[in-house]
């Protein structure tokens, strides 16, 4: 099968007054509508929900993790059980990470050399090796329709030298992911590391580029920096890439950052914080977020917002409210759906806003919403 014709980019049309754009992404499992919010089920289930509430929230392409599915269940049981796609029930695309963040967030569990990252596993204590090709060879037993390469991840602010070892790292690991590719089922995305340095960053995306990747990541943000910073590096990082491929900005994040992305040229996101926050009694709005554990929501009668059409704006702020104190399940699972739809929601207008060609004015109109 050619895997040009099974994975496209279709670009449809880019604002006129800044770099958002508006496009599909077509895979085995359906097409994506770009600029696209990605749901994380890190072990193949995006956290307290069934896989038809996450559906509902109109999510069309979720994220799982390499690293911790190789540990649990293994990637030979989800292959026996027919993959990713029959293990979960989703008949939409899934993106799976490569096991790189782990090198960041487990640091210091893992030791990394150029043949691979080897781990001490969080579960058991026992020795895990990650090298570019392993990373591969799960993502192609899991069956996602998009894998990562594995990068090397590394905390920011950094110092030069670190940073620039592991951006060189990054390119020729690429480099390995792509020759043990075994199938024309599964893209493969690059991931464009380089800290805060901006040469490194635009080097990086050029040499990446040269390599003819299905898609390209911007990875390595969101993990201590200042969210000025995160923007400087998407100026100069996003026309350094190819603009026939889809763009994607790993980990990130708040609404805000979400559509200031978009602004830079950037397609695709994921992010724990919608989830991770509505399990906290945390829920995301037009009118800034809303804490419902405060006791000026107890007698409230409101729903979180009016014009949400989700499960939890079906209830009143003051019963939410007492599923959190009265530490009931149902608390969390409303408050994720309802952060995962307003993600969805948020997403939706901006589509729509770039269609009209109105993308600055969407923009401005959010942000002053979020500030007030």
């Amino acid at each position: 099968m050619n895997t040009a014709a099974t994975f496209q980019f279709s670009l449809l049309t880019e604002s006129t007054d800044c770099s958002a754009r508006r496009s599909t992404y077509s895979t085995p499992h359906g097409d994506v509508q770009l600029p696209a919010f990605m749901p994380v089920g890190t072990q193949a289930t995006v956290k307290g929900l069934t896989i038809d509430q996450v559906r509902d929230t109109g999510a069309e392409m979720v994220l799982s993790n390499t690293y911790h599915l190789s540990l649990r269940p293994g990637e030979q049981v989800v292959k026996e059980l027919g993959g990713l796609h029959s293990l979960m029930q989703w008949d939409g695309p899934i993106l799976t990470d490569s096991g790189g963040f782990q090198l960041f967030s487990l640091a210091a569990m893992n030791k990394v050399t150029e043949q691979q990252a080897t781990f001490q596993s969080h579960i058991d204590g026992s020795t895990i090796n990650l090298s570019p090709e392993r990373s591969i060879e799960i993502q192609e037993a899991l069956g996602s329709d998009i894998a990562m390469v594995l990068d090397h991840v590394v905390a920011l602010p950094n110092d030069e030298k670190t940073v620039r070892d592991a951006c060189e790292r990054s390119v020729r690991w690429a480099q390995r992911c792509k020759a043990a590719s075994t199938t024309d089922q599964q893209a493969q995305f690059a991931i464009v590391q380089g800290g805060l340095d901006p040469i490194q960053r635009v080097w990086c995306a050029e040499e990446l580029s040269k390599l003819d990747f299905h898609g390209y990541a911007v990875g390595g943000l969101s993990v201590g920096e200042a969210p000025e910073d995160m923007y400087t590096t998407l100026d100069v990082t996003c026309p350094a890439l190819p603009g026939d491929r889809p763009r994607y900005l790993m980990g990130v994040g708040r609404p805000e950052d979400l559509l200031e992305a978009i602004r830079r040229g950037i397609d695709l996101f994921d992010c724990v914080m919608p989830t991770r926050n509505g399990r906290n009694a945390f829920a995301f709005t037009d009118e800034g977020p809303i804490k419902l554990r405060n006791s000026v929501h107890r007698t409230d009668s409101r729903p979180i917002d009016s014009q949400c059409p989700c499960a939890a704006c079906k209830h009143s702020r003051g019963y939410l409210r007492h599923l959190f104190v009265a530490k009931e399940m149902l608390g969390p699972i409303l408050l994720s759906i309802h952060n995962l739809t307003y993600y969805q929601r948020i997403l939706a207008a901006a589509r729509r806003a770039i269609e009209q060609d109105r993308y600055m004015e969407f923009l401005s109109e959010k942000m002053a919403d979020w500030q007030r």
